[in-house]
């Protein structure tokens, strides 16, 4: 399945997703790449719309394979078996943790163009444009657990098989419309996959 661009995935999804629309749900896209997706979720659902920020934190050599994320709230979730199976030292480890805190802290200043919406009693949709490791959104499930939403969804175009596996249990309804067992990286499933500025994000959001 390969969709034209973000907001083409994100109309899908929320045709899959529909089985909410009642329950007008706050959906929360990750950053930056998953806040188009989750904009035309929203709009599908007549839901709330609004971004968690979490950060990816990606092997010095490879940023694209996760060995952990972030989260607000002083999350850290870690891929132990990428941390191990590459040898990262824990002074590496640290180097990238520190860099990633302060694009986290960037990203709070730049993407938060209002108070964030409360979790509490809330059916929460996650969106992203896809799962490769599913480390960043299972930081994202730690962190809007932590705010005690009524239910948790995490919604996906597409996942590797691995990743799905990964979250299924961290959330109470996973959606994916694609999980390609040769997923080469969440790319590879979009005509249009550009990376987005901060400024297309900001007026997604307001």
């Amino acid at each position: 399945m390969v969709f034209d661009d973000r907001a083409a995935a994100g109309r899908a999804l929320g045709a899959a997703l529909g089985h909410l629309r009642a329950e007008r749900p706050l959906v929360l896209g990750l950053p930056r790449g998953g806040v188009p997706v989750a904009a035309a979720v929203s709009a599908a659902l007549d839901g709330e719309l609004d971004v968690l920020l979490v950060r990816k934190l990606g092997l010095p050599w490879q940023p694209e394979l996760a060995m952990g994320a972030l989260g607000e709230g002083g999350i850290l979730v870690l891929n132990r078996d990428v941390v191990d199976s590459y040898g990262v030292s824990a002074a590496a480890f640290e180097e990238v943790e520190r860099a990633e805190r302060a694009e986290l802290a960037r990203r709070q200043a730049a993407l938060r163009v209002r108070a964030p919406i409360p979790l509490t009693g809330r059916t929460v949709v996650i969106v992203d444009d896809g799962m490769a490791t599913g480390a960043t959104v299972l930081a994202a499930c730690s962190v809007a657990r932590g705010q005690q939403p009524h239910r948790l969804v995490v919604a996906m175009p597409v996942s590797s098989p691995d990743a799905a596996r990964r979250i299924e249990p961290e959330c109470d309804e996973l959606v994916c419309l694609s999980t390609p067992g040769d997923l080469g990286g969440v790319g590879m499933a979009y005509n249009d996959f550009h990376q987005l500025a901060d400024e297309e994000v900001v007026a997604l959001l307001r």
